[in-house]
């Protein structure tokens, strides 16, 4: 993971809930020193609890205290975006921004903010445990510093890459953006079998987790094919054989991917509403 030590400038993030905290503790555990992070969070228990965890400087509303910040995370409910912006543009209109909010597009957030410098991307909640999956576009023009500054900030949370058009994104929000809601619902039916199969739920569960979690790391490991994989775990009219053959006829593979297609379908939607 790329250090943040040689990176001294300030940090600005607007909005300060679950996201936001990954981010900012992944800096800090990085080496930027939390004087160096600015936040602007209204909510009082928020704004308390992020001081009280990481150190940081924590305001209610834009101010002058913004004006020296090199990048700006933007962290806020999509709804909320055209009315944060406002008071923050007069102090960050030289800083490069990163917006981590779903369904606003480039444009919005370039015209908001006065400044075509903008970074957008689409992370995930195992950010919060630092093993997040992220990936992120620039809007044209940015300089490649630029795209290293942001690129640097959300590998403190885990894994990332680059797409070439914002449009993408929209499959991002559908794969790895809802992605860990997928396999929660997936872990909840392995464990639920389980226990109707003789576990207990503790067991069920941590044989689950822990089979979801080492399957992950061999395709992670693994340049082979996704379905070689699966077909070494798979003897003809063995067990496996017969669980997946039960998932075929039940037409579970079509089901998923429409449903994948369903969450890309609401992330167009939601870019239209918000994205204006």
């Amino acid at each position: 993971m790329t250090s943040t030590a040689s990176f001294n400038e300030p940090i600005g993030f607007i909005g300060g809930g679950n996201m936001a905290s990954a981010i900012i503790g992944g800096l800090i555990r990085q080496g930027l020193a939390p004087s160096q992070i600015r936040v602007v969070e209204p909510f009082e228990s928020t704004r308390t609890a992020l001081v009280a965890q990481h150190g940081v400087v924590a305001q209610a509303a834009a101010g002058e205290f913004l004006q020296d910040t090199a990048l700006v995370v933007w962290a806020v409910k999509p709804q909320m975006f055209t009315e944060a912006a406002a008071p923050v543009q007069p102090f960050t209109s030289n800083a490069v921004h990163l917006s981590v909010m779903a369904g606003i597009r480039s444009s919005s957030i370039a015209a908001a903010c006065g400044t075509e410098r903008i970074v957008r991307c689409m992370p995930n909640t195992p950010a919060l445990v630092g093993r997040g999956m992220t990936a992120l576009f620039a809007r044209g023009g940015l300089q490649e510093a630029d795209r290293a500054r942001a690129e640097q900030v959300i590998r403190t949370t885990g894994d990332a890459l680059w797409v070439a058009q914002e449009e993408q994104l929209d499959a991002v929000t559908a794969l790895s953006g809802s992605g860990p809601a997928y396999v929660f619902y997936f872990l909840e039916a392995m464990q639920q079998a389980g226990e109707q199969m003789g576990l207990n739920a503790s067991q069920a569960r941590q044989l689950a987790v822990g089979t979801f979690d080492g399957a992950s790391a061999l395709a992670g490991a693994s340049s082979e094919p996704l379905s070689v994989l699966r077909e070494r775990v798979t003897s003809k009219g063995g067990t496996t054989y017969a669980a997946l053959t039960s998932m075929e006829s039940s037409g579970m593979k079509d089901a998923f991917i429409r449903a994948m297609r369903a969450a890309q379908q609401r992330a167009v939607e939601l870019g239209d509403e918000f994205g204006r």
